[in-house]
């Protein structure tokens, strides 16, 4: 498996769990880790939880919502947060962003750009998230590509017998 991390996400997840794993840097249209060939159909972004409080303010929100508004469009989008809900709702960010308005935005960016936000509760789990998210759209698309094949070959046995 082979995974892309965006050029601007400045501390990428190691993915030292999966040695195997390749690891690609490049720009992708949205989002912070997909895979190669989809980029424009899954991606997962990542949040620090001060980072996600300053992007649901000022010109960060408007940015931020731009970043959603693509990601709705995805087959598999989702924002995995370093943080639990509860660390939201406790207050546990540098802002002066109050927990309730932070939670609401959150729920409404939920509603209207239908993407989910995971609460990681850590670091390390946004990274086995990230990476089980991305791993399991493979298996699935390889178990979709496998049926279109076996339904391609019945066709062409079909049409030979006919012939």
């Amino acid at each position: 498996m082979k995974i892309l991390i965006d050029t601007r996400e400045q501390l990428p997840f190691t993915f030292a769990p999966w040695p195997d794993l390749e690891k690609e840097s490049g720009a992708l249209p949205a989002g912070d880790y997909s895979i190669p060939g989809f980029e424009d159909r899954v991606a997962i972004e990542r949040k620090e939880l001060n980072d996600l409080i300053g992007c649901l303010m000022g010109a960060n929100r408007a940015r931020f919502e731009r970043e959603l508004a693509k990601l709705r469009a995805y087959d598999l989008a989702a924002v995995v947060i370093e943080s639990s809900l509860m660390d939201v709702k406790n207050g546990k960010f540098r802002s002066e962003m109050k927990a309730h308005a932070a939670l609401q935005s959150i729920i409404a960016f939920q509603v209207r750009y239908r993407v989910p936000f995971i609460w990681a509760g850590s670091k390390r789990a946004a990274e086995y998230i990230t990476y089980s998210l991305l791993e399991k759209y493979l298996d699935e698309i390889e178990k979709r590509f496998v049926l279109s094949c076996k339904a391609v070959g019945s066709l062409d046995s079909k049409r030979k017998d006919r012939s």
